[in-house]
């Protein structure tokens, strides 16, 4: 069981996201199970921004996993290229619909266990879809997530899945999902991995890193972006 004063502390700090982000959420845009799961995959080493862009021609061109599974080739790396690496995530978008129509009918399933089976799909992409499209809490362990998780001091694990399952510890179940957006929000926020703006933080006093990056008050302002990035 987790120390009891890190407990508390863990809570005090989402609380305080919670206030300061009253509109977190996942930034990708997506109408289903199947359109968040193929943009999750698509965002990638790319922005949220970037990919929002290209999902209305993809999704008129392949609207569900059927459609997208006989996709030509050259066509959906056209669809897609604005994201980068292009080909890669042209051959994941082309076996994951595949395998949705053969193992389940065309249609995303709403277990972790299932979803990590499909090409290309990890804890973090099946995280996402079950706490977003379907309402199954999970804990997103993303670059933004993990790093907070070790600054707040709650995990120092760098291992994606141990560090899900320590901070998952600190948390009821039912707020996990929120718990990643305000994580996520704040991480690209104000939290970034090089200079975070340590003077403009909503939970510094509760943080044992702060000071890694500048706390005059106006020089961190200066670092808060307004708007996320993947």
């Amino acid at each position: 069981m987790p120390d009891t004063a890190l407990v508390r502390r863990a809570r005090k700090i989402d609380r305080a996201l919670a206030e300061a982000y009253p509109d977190a959420r996942c930034e990708l845009d997506f109408d289903s199970p199947f359109e968040l799961l193929v943009v999750t995959v698509l965002s990638a080493q790319t922005t949220d921004r970037r990919v929002n862009a290209v999902r209305p021609a993809l999704f008129a061109a392949y609207p569900d996993a059927r459609a997208m599974a006989g996709a030509d080739r050259d066509t959906l790396e056209r669809l897609v290229q604005p994201t980068g690496f292009f080909r890669a995530k042209t051959d994941s978008l082309l076996k994951l619909p595949q395998a949705l129509v053969e193992r389940h009918d065309g249609q995303v399933p709403p277990r972790l266990a299932d979803l990590v089976q499909l090409p290309g799909v990890g804890r973090k992409t099946a995280n996402v879809v079950l706490g977003n499209a379907f309402g199954i809490p999970g804990i997103t362990v993303d670059t933004h997530v993990g790093r907070l998780a070790r600054r707040f001091g709650w995990t120092e694990h760098t291992d994606a899945v141990k560090a899900e399952h320590e901070v998952g510890a600190l948390f009821p179940k039912r707020d996990w999902t929120m718990l990643s957006h305000h994580l996520i929000w704040h991480g690209r926020r104000v939290c970034h991995a090089r200079n975070p703006a340590c003077g403009a933080c909503p939970v510094a006093r509760w943080c044992p890193s702060y000071g890694e990056g500048p706390t005059d008050p106006e020089a961190a302002s200066r670092l808060v972006k307004t708007q996320g990035r993947a």
